[in-house]
């Protein structure tokens, strides 16, 4: 078992238990005559265990709702494609009046499940837009790209090699977005900084994404990109740094991991949750909530990296990120399948 992996699992308890700070959506009214003051129905369910980073995210969000009373909140985790549209069902059934979760393996089923349920609302990862033919479904992303911009800022000061080795799951929208822009800001410190970029085809396999960085490693790459568990692992065994996405692991990798591109869906999931008590909930894209000017995403303190880390960098994270939430900057989004330099 990977450092990374029992790290994951040890953070089980940590997200049983988080409050992460959430903004406050004012709702006076709900649904099938729902009073403000009551919880809303909240059911999860996700593809992967609720520590792997992106589900985290997620779980971590309803926990504080609930933690609100906002919210009743529970979940499924580990449910595969193929009985993806069954759960959906059974939840829908049991009255449950907001699902969230990922759709990415059955868009094409669940969107069916969703309009066999109108009066439930879905909230769901999807790589596709939302269906007004489906009001009560709307879509949602990671459009972390502006903190993973900045973590590239501090990658590309920290090279010494020139030479970045990014390892994703797989080069849907959602992973290649975040590598782009984690190239650009590489770039904004060293124009020439070269990439080596592979896919594991896989959300969960530690093992296989350590051993794809080992091989970049010995290709020249003296930081990695761990766009997946099991990346930091190799890093930290070669004496490297590393770049997180999604969640912060700098505790568990002091002395590996620099920076960290943190998403963070209080702002998704509080605006859902008063559409829905509102009863104005509908068929949206609710990707803006994950940007930066949103409150939907940052960079990870420095931690143990505090004074390691090239003042020009440091000044132009500082400026970038004052301009890009007041609106004079933008990070750009580009969905293309990234590619090695």
């Amino acid at each position: 078992m990977t450092n990374e992996f029992k790290g994951a699992v040890s953070r089980r308890q940590f997200l049983a238990t988080s409050a992460a700070a959430a903004l406050t959506a004012g709702a006076v009214a709900a649904p099938g005559r729902l009073m403000a003051s009551e919880p809303l129905k909240v059911a999860g369910i996700y593809t992967v265990p609720v520590e792997q980073q992106w589900v985290s995210r997620i779980h971590v969000a309803a926990l504080t709702a609930q933690d609100r009373g906002d919210i009743s909140y529970t979940y499924s985790e580990n449910t595969s494609n193929s009985d993806y549209s069954r759960v959906m069902r059974e939840y829908a059934e049991q009255g449950y009046q907001l699902i969230i979760g990922e759709i990415f393996g059955v868009e094409a089923e669940a969107r069916e499940v969703a309009a066999e349920y109108p009066d439930v609302a879905f909230l769901m990862g999807s790589s596709f837009k939302e269906d007004p033919a489906i009001p009560n479904l709307s879509v949602f992303d990671n459009y972390i790209q502006d903190a993973s911009y900045l973590s590239g800022i501090i990658a590309g000061a920290m090279s010494k090699s020139g030479n970045i080795g990014m390892v994703g799951g797989f080069p849907i929208p959602e992973v290649n977005r975040l590598m782009h822009a984690f190239m650009a800001g590489a770039r904004e410190m060293n124009p020439e900084m070269k990439f080596q970029v592979s896919f594991i085809g896989s959300w969960f396999d530690p093992p296989k994404a350590k051993e794809t960085a080992f091989a970049m490693v010995e290709n020249g790459a003296d930081i990695l990109y761990a766009e997946r568990f099991g990346v930091s692992d190799a890093a930290k065994e070669k004496g490297l740094l590393a770049i997180g996405n999604v969640i912060d692991t700098q505790s568990d990798y002091p002395e590996t991991v620099v920076a960290s591109a943190i998403w963070h869906f209080e702002p998704t999931l509080d605006a859902a949750i008063a559409a829905v008590k509102d009863g104005s909930f509908t068929a949206a894209d609710y990707g803006m909530y994950s940007f930066m000017k949103e409150g939907g995403c940052s960079l990870a303190p420095y931690g143990t990296f505090e004074g390691k880390i090239p003042q020009e960098a440091l000044d132009l994270v500082a400026s970038r990120t004052a301009a890009i939430k007041d609106g004079s900057f933008t990070v750009a989004i580009n969905d293309e399948e990234p590619k090695s330099s």
